[in-house]
């Protein structure tokens, strides 16, 4: 058999890059295959290059909520690399971009841009501490906040894929402040807080979990962080680097009506540019440097080709809230859809979604938390994304991943996809 050009580039990849890949989520170890280098994108298609098109359901891990290489977001990218691509001083789109998002997001009264989800978490946790003058953090397990030391503890995704439950590297004393609850268990969360002996500084939570596959909050677990959070004095994270402008505009805390203290921000607000932030109550905000004692920098921070990009995105969904409707019930087809092959199929499988986010999980048990998400037959899903793939279905080749809808997928489209499915399972 002659060896693709995916196959070649993989070969090289692997002699210079760890694992042949840039981030762990690309790998497709877990599936046995080299990973499809993409060429190009359109729309709801990826082409890789070896010139296969596919239906994408990862789009680009969240952020092409309106499809690939939208055109109002490609002239405004052109458009800003014609005055200079980085700068290193203020501009004022970051002022704009600032304005935008704060002016039309209740619990956000000031903002700091980053450069990664990663960055937005590791700075929003440093404040919350610096705020409350505490040291510990409650977070779930698998639920992932980027690769920061404290945050390295049963984080989902990427980590449980390559079977490494944590992290080498990182010294104990890193995560020793970091308690770990179980997902959509308020108990485990109240237990917490009272061995804590109230050095708690924040909860953070993935509003959905998305790094163990979709998993939505129980019916009151949000509301129920709120209201421990207010009780022991602690601030509430809610990391919306998945969720932030794409379950609505306001993201989870408009979508489940809960208001967190802090929120950060990620991939969709540069739309698909690197870039990230962390927001919330102007009390606490303050504290960040140069306003206050809390230490936060970046070079490339508010880089005026990713702010262009961002901000243009975010005001057309702003402009046309519509959107989020549809990706609903777009949702509803397409996961309610693979819901119903399974049940007509008899397969002891699992579909959870919430709006355009969705997972097939290979557990006959219902998954609600990192131990049930972690009962599924990883071997079963394998061969489901080679055939799927095959079929020119692109989505995470992990179980533990979110697929992810964009406006670009019609309905044909994903009925196309359902097709698929059948054949498949």
């Amino acid at each position: 058999r002659i060896m693709t050009k995916s196959e070649k580039l993989f070969e090289r990849a692997v002699k210079r890059i760890p694992g042949g890949v840039n981030s762990p989520v690309r790998a497709y170890g877990a599936i046995g295959e080299a990973p499809r280098f993409i060429e190009r994108a359109e729309g709801c298609y990826i082409y890789d290059v070896d010139g296969n098109r596919y239906i994408d359901y990862i789009d680009s891990w969240g952020p092409m909520i309106l499809g690939h290489n939208f055109p109002a977001i490609r002239e405004s990218v052109l458009k800003a690399c014609e005055k200079g691509l980085s700068f290193g001083c203020a501009t004022e789109i970051e002022v704009e971009m600032a304005e935008f998002i704060c002016d039309r997001i209740p619990h956000v009264d000031m903002i700091r841009m980053v450069n990664s989800g990663t960055e937005a978490v590791m700075s929003a946790i440093r404040v919350a501490r610096g705020y409350t003058g505490k040291n510990k953090i409650i977070k779930f397990a698998g639920c992932y906040h980027g690769h920061s030391d404290a945050m390295l503890v049963s984080a989902g995704s990427g980590v449980m894929t390559s079977g490494v439950p944590d992290s080498a590297g990182v010294p104990k004393g890193c995560t020793e402040d970091t308690m770990l609850a179980a997902y959509n268990d308020l108990g485990s969360v109240e237990t917490l807080f009272q061995q804590a002996d109230g050095q708690v500084a924040a909860v953070i939570v993935e509003a959905v979990g998305a790094n163990m596959g979709v998993v939505p909050p129980r019916e009151g677990f949000l509301q129920g962080l709120r209201a421990l959070c207010d009780q022991y004095h602690a601030l509430l994270i809610f990391d919306e680097v998945i969720t932030g402008f794409r379950l609505a505009f306001g993201g989870a805390a408009q979508y489940f009506g809960v208001t967190p203290d802090l929120v950060t921000y990620g991939k969709i607000i540069g739309a698909g540019m690197p870039v990230g932030a962390y927001g919330g109550r102007r009390d606490v905000m303050e504290l960040v440097a140069p306003a206050g004692k809390v230490y936060q920098a970046g070079t490339l921070s508010g880089n005026p080709v990713a702010m262009a990009a961002g901000l243009t995105q975010l005001k057309y969904l702003y402009d046309h809230q519509e959107i989020y409707t549809e990706l609903e019930k777009k949702g509803e087809l397409l996961y309610g859809g693979m819901g119903k092959i399974v049940k007509e199929k008899g397969l002891n499988y699992q579909m959870n979604y919430v709006g355009s986010l969705g997972s097939l999980f290979f557990t006959g048990q219902p998954v609600v938390d990192y131990v049930s998400a972690k009962s599924s037959d990883t071997v079963a899903f394998a061969e489901y994304f080679k055939k799927m793939l095959n079929m020119g279905i692109h989505m995470a080749p992990s179980q533990f991943e979110a697929m992810f809808l964009s406006a670009a997928h019609t309905d044909e489209i994903i009925m196309e996809t359902l097709d698929a499915v059948k054949l498949v399972l």
